[in-house]
């Protein structure tokens, strides 16, 4: 209402030395406010550490910075809210993962889609597999209300009369996929960019089906005759596809959610539970002394050591932070295998590699360049950004120098550059798993701040000797591959 009151007064102010009413842009220009509404999700927007974050936040903020007006962000409650916002003229756009349906299409206006997506039917490992919608007809299934999802539901209930579901008002994708997790419902429909995060923090998570491929994403308008402010933003669009900002914003939130190991994830939430505790805090401060979140420097822990204090490699790093004797000797690090100390010398490490990098690379790009350097070296880093040069990339963005990385180890490139051959592949693969890591983290501590589960007195005990289990594992992973 405030909203609606303030922009009545600045067209009024308008209307009183203009013959003509100002356009759709004009307006947003002249209120000085991209007024948009979302959701509340890790493939939109969601509050991180150090403030808003998400896929549709960073691309919409670039749109409201690129219009020079302020971007005011409202979440909705329910994810059927969103439309009919729109529709109301309550926000002057959408940005929330929304798919172009036809149905859709009858009450806003889209943009031009920038992002696809394919619609997973998902289901529990162990429930048996369904093979067509014929297995499904019996199962409980539920999907967010309001969602594409039920429109695809719909079309293929033409055909699979038996096909019924059930629509959750108050329920995000997340909460779904848990419910299938737990065993609460049978099934679910994700898009293939929640369920690549998702499926992370429940490894028996399985696609069943794809019930839609290549789903076009896309920003939401009021259909209306003045398509002065769609049209700016397939401007902006377009200009974030050509300088590669859209690519480098999928990547950060999407490029490494691809790859899933269901081992890897299992024990990783077991060491959580079992290991994590002993080190959380140690973590912490450090985190504090050098500028980071203490999650980041626990992810690198766990992709260096599993968080074991003994660690060793075939190559003589070792301690939880795996650092070399070279690298402990120039930190003034005397026992390597002590954890507060490790964990320390890392955290310091990590920031000097940081500091180090030329100040054109901004984040979260100069954090995974850090990373990549931390396990390749520094030197190693540089002559893959020359790389990029050469190829007439970004050598300040991280999916470029990807890219380039594993060239090291091609002689028509390492032999262009100063230092020469390198497993480049390596700290690719290395800066993957430790973002995969942090998310994991970081949803994980941020249900437990939420659900107020983890008080002082279940950090200790989580602390306590772990058991048998435990030292077996301890005694099986005597080296780090």
């Amino acid at each position: 209402m405030i909203f609606k009151i303030f922009t009545y007064l600045a067209l009024a102010a308008l209307l009183a030395t203009c013959q003509e009413m100002p356009s759709k842009l004009e307006q947003v220009k002249t209120v000085g406010e991209l007024r948009v509404v979302t959701r509340n999700s890790p493939t939109a927007y969601y509050i991180g550490v150090n403030g808003p974050v998400g896929p549709e936040y960073d691309l919409v903020k670039g749109f409201a910075d690129s219009l020079d007006v302020e971007l005011t962000i409202t979440p909705v409650e329910s994810f059927d809210q969103i439309i009919p916002t729109i529709v109301a003229r309550d926000a002057h756009m959408a940005a929330a993962g929304l798919s172009a349906t036809e149905a859709r299409k009858e009450l806003v206006r889209f943009s031009d889609p920038y992002h696809q997506v394919s619609q997973h039917l998902i289901y529990r490992l162990g429930t048996g597999k369904p093979r067509s919608l014929d297995d499904v007809a019996d199962g409980r299934i539920a999907v967010m209300a309001g969602s594409s999802h039920i429109e695809t539901l719909e079309t293929l209930q033409k055909e699979n009369p038996a096909l019924d579901w059930n629509p959750q008002r108050n329920a995000e994708v997340a909460d779904l996929l848990m419910q299938v997790a737990n065993d609460e419902i049978d099934y679910t429909v994700a898009d293939s960019t929640d369920f690549n995060i998702i499926r992370n923090y429940h490894p028996e998570l399985r696609v069943a089906l794809d019930l839609e491929v290549a789903d076009p994403i896309a920003w939401a308008f009021p259909a209306d005759g003045d398509d002065s402010l769609v049209k700016a933003a397939n401007r902006y669009l377009k200009r974030t596809k050509r300088d590669g900002s859209l690519a480098r914003i999928l990547d950060r939130y999407y490029g490494h959610t691809d790859k899933f190991d269901y081992v890897g994830t299992r024990s990783f939430l077991r060491h959580y539970e079992r290991r994590l505790p002993r080190y959380r805090e140690m973590f912490a401060r450090a985190a504090d002394e050098n500028g980071f979140d203490w999650r980041l420097l626990a992810a690198i822990g766990y992709q260096e050591s599993h968080w074991r204090p003994g660690a060793v490699s075939p190559t003589g790093v070792r301690g939880i932070m795996m650092l070399t004797e070279a690298t402990a000797d120039y930190l003034g690090i005397e026992d390597r295998v002590d954890p507060q100390s490790s964990i320390s010398g890392g955290a310091r490490f990590l920031r000097r590699l940081k500091r180090r990098l030329p100040e054109t690379i901004r984040d979260p790009d100069r954090t995974w360049l850090a990373l990549a350097a931390y396990n390749v070296g520094y030197g190693h880093l540089m002559d893959a950004r020359r790389i990029v040069e050469l190829q007439g990339g970004n050598p300040n963005a991280w999916i470029d120098v990807a890219d380039a990385l594993p060239l090291l180890a091609q002689r028509k490139w390492y032999s262009r550059v100063i230092y020469g051959y390198a497993r480049g592949w390596e700290p690719v693969l290395y800066v993957e798993n430790v973002r995969t890591y942090l998310d994991i983290l970081r949803w994980l501590t941020e249900r437990q701040e939420r659900e107020d589960s983890l008080d002082g007195t279940q950090l200790a005990e989580a602390s306590i000797d772990e058991g048998d289990t435990e030292k077996r594992e301890e005694a099986t992973e005597a080296t780090v591959e």
